[in-house]
């Protein structure tokens, strides 16, 4: 592992990295399983057939952001069993691709560090340790942190903010979702945007191609 992670220098920034998509790519390998774990588990708790179950999955992901949200509210969905039944990912280790440089990146980075994912804890510490990078963060705030109100809701971010006792001025978000992106604007955060598309909205403070590029980035 070489040296620890999480000396966090003397900075006053607090930075807050999304998990899947941001720090890793995770639609090359797990979002189309977990889409497709996502669809079946409608099908058989809802009884829908696939096409149903899976308009369904996506209705509810661009309605509150996170397929969950809308189960809960709109069927009593429990979001312990359905987060359970859904990451059962036996061979994740398979799964997660390599960042090359990424813990050097985090080591470089002067301020707090923490995750805010909308995934359960335990994928999330699952993943982070694969990508041997789970000491670089103080926190990992995952969606049974927000007590399941998942990003991009207000209420999981002014959640986060109380946990680690800072003002929303002192963070910069880093996110591939815009949405996500528009609530931490919105609080005051600083917002960078992990993506591979040009256009930015004016919400979005910066823009890079993958997060390895935040050390060129001088803020």
């Amino acid at each position: 592992m070489g040296a620890n992670c999480s000396a966090s220098g003397r900075s006053a920034r607090v930075w807050i990295f999304d998990l899947d998509d941001t720090l890793h790519n995770a639609s090359a390998h797990i979002f189309p399983v977990m889409n497709r774990t996502m669809t079946k588990y409608i099908m058989d708790n809802l009884t829908l057939d696939e096409t149903a179950a899976h308009q369904l999955r996506q209705h509810y992901w661009r309605i509150y952001g996170a397929t969950l949200k809308g189960l809960m509210r709109h069927h009593g969905t429990s979001p312990q069993h359905f987060l359970e039944e859904t990451h059962k990912f036996l061979d994740l280790p398979e799964m997660v691709l390599e960042v090359k440089r990424l813990r050097h990146m985090l080591q470089s980075l002067s301020g707090r560090k923490l995750v805010f994912t909308n995934a359960p804890k335990s994928y999330a510490m699952r993943v982070l340790n694969i990508l041997g990078i789970s000491d670089c963060f103080e926190l990992v705030f995952s969606v049974e942190s927000t007590k399941f109100h998942a990003k991009p809701s207000i209420r999981g971010f002014q959640m986060l903010l109380k946990t680690i006792k800072v003002k929303a001025s002192d963070c910069t978000m880093l996110e591939d979702s815009l949405p996500a992106l528009m609530t931490a604007k919105r609080l005051g955060m600083k917002t960078i945007w992990v993506t591979k598309k040009l256009q930015k909205p004016n919400f979005v403070d910066y823009r890079l191609s993958e997060v390895l590029a935040l050390t060129h980035l001088k803020l």
